[in-house]
């Protein structure tokens, strides 16, 4: 078992062991709190260009399946673990983590204080940082490496996780509204959860024309998750403003939440570490309702969080906020079908507090009907 590093942008270096596979890797530092789950968010296309810290010291423990995939390959740049399990112990497993991880190409680390990083994180805020795997490289030069890098902020990656072509996630059971979800960096569990309450969800690349939606004659639009900075997403946020115009209700989750509101004129920001884990603690304004989630973001939107806004699509409201720190985790229109919340309700894995929000999304389309006289 050869040297690794965990080098920081800003310095500060951290030795272990080689793990998965060798070499070097680059990306944004980020850390995750999740106790399970590990499998998710490594096929998670929202962790693309993000080396993922898992704060839980024993990862590997159920080795990993096909079902449990949210996407078809793994996209963080690199993964970070204190102590890999030696032992795969389930039912469901299919192959251990450690060589899925080097079939996928994923630099790895091992033995590092993964608690110690992410103290370090939450002090510094998230930054670039390289792995550097069975390397003889100085510790000066690794660093130089490393803020050669780009940042996270201003970058431009859906285009990297999107579909090249629609395809058609078929209703279970009736079939009784037609969805085109915008994949942005979409989640498997995501058209799954619709396709239960019997929608037929049409899957989307991010650059998806007006004319492309209509064309489906859809009953609602989702906005995906994804990577990336929602300020660089133009065109997409005058898509959104054009289905508004339409008058089509429209869901958004994560990434789409923060274009969604930055159609309606918020500005997005990036948070100092984010949030990422499944145990993150939200309020629902309107019942007073505490639900606990899952969540994957590093930027956050800005709008009013005590009392209601107004846009040129009619008035609106914050309608849930981060009890850590008071993060805006959703918004709503209050005259119209649309609605967006920062976390995941598909919540794969972790919990399903949020899972209602897929049932709100067919009342509002059942409250909303578009083109209901031609169908």
């Amino acid at each position: 078992m050869s040297q690794a590093f965990f080098v920081l942008d800003d310095g500060r270096i951290f030795q272990g062991q080689s793990w998965a596979a060798t070499g070097k890797t680059f990306g944004e530092a980020v850390f995750q709190t999740g106790m399970t789950g590990y499998q998710e968010t490594l096929t998670d296309p929202s962790y693309h260009k993000q080396v993922v810290v898992m704060t839980a010291p024993h990862i590997g423990n159920t080795g990993v399946n096909t079902f449990d995939n949210e996407s078809s390959k793994y996209w963080v740049a690199g993964f970070v673990v204190r102590n890999p399990s030696t032992v795969t112990s389930n039912w469901r497993s299919e192959k251990d983590l450690e060589s899925e991880l080097i079939s996928q190409g994923i630099v790895g680390i091992q033995g590092v204080d993964t608690r110690a990083i992410t103290r370090h994180l939450r002090d510094r805020g998230a930054m670039k940082v390289g792995i550097f795997s069975g390397l003889d490289l100085t510790r000066e030069e690794m660093v130089v490496e490393v803020r050669k890098q780009a940042d996270m902020a201003g970058s431009y990656l859906c285009a990297d996780v999107s579909t090249p072509k629609t395809y058609v996630v078929p209703a279970q059971g009736v079939k009784k509204y037609t969805v085109a979800a915008i994949d942005l960096g979409i989640k498997g569990a995501t058209p799954r959860a619709m396709a239960q309450r019997g929608i037929e969800v049409h899957v989307m690349p991010y650059n998806v024309t007006l004319d492309e939606i209509l064309a489906i004659n859809p009953d609602g639009v989702f906005l995906s998750n994804g990577p990336g900075d929602p300020a660089t997403m133009t065109e997409t946020i005058e898509l959104v403003r054009s289905l508004l115009s339409e008058e089509i209700p429209i869901f958004g989750i994560c990434f789409g939440h923060q274009i969604l509101g930055r159609a309606l004129g918020f500005e997005t920001y990036k948070l100092q570490f984010g949030h990422r884990g499944i145990n993150q603690p939200v309020l629902d304004k309107r019942s007073g309702k505490v639900e606990i989630t899952a969540h994957n973001h590093g930027f956050a939107l800005k709008a009013p969080t005590d009392s209601g806004f107004s846009t040129v699509y009619g008035l609106g409201q914050v309608t849930h906020i981060c009890l850590n720190d008071g993060v805006v985790e959703g918004i709503e229109l209050l005259e119209r079908g649309a609605f967006s919340v920062q976390y995941h309700p598909e919540a794969a894995a972790g919990p399903h507090d949020a899972a209602y929000l897929f049932d709100q999304f067919v009342e509002m389309m059942a409250k909303y009907p578009r083109l209901a006289a031609s169908k």
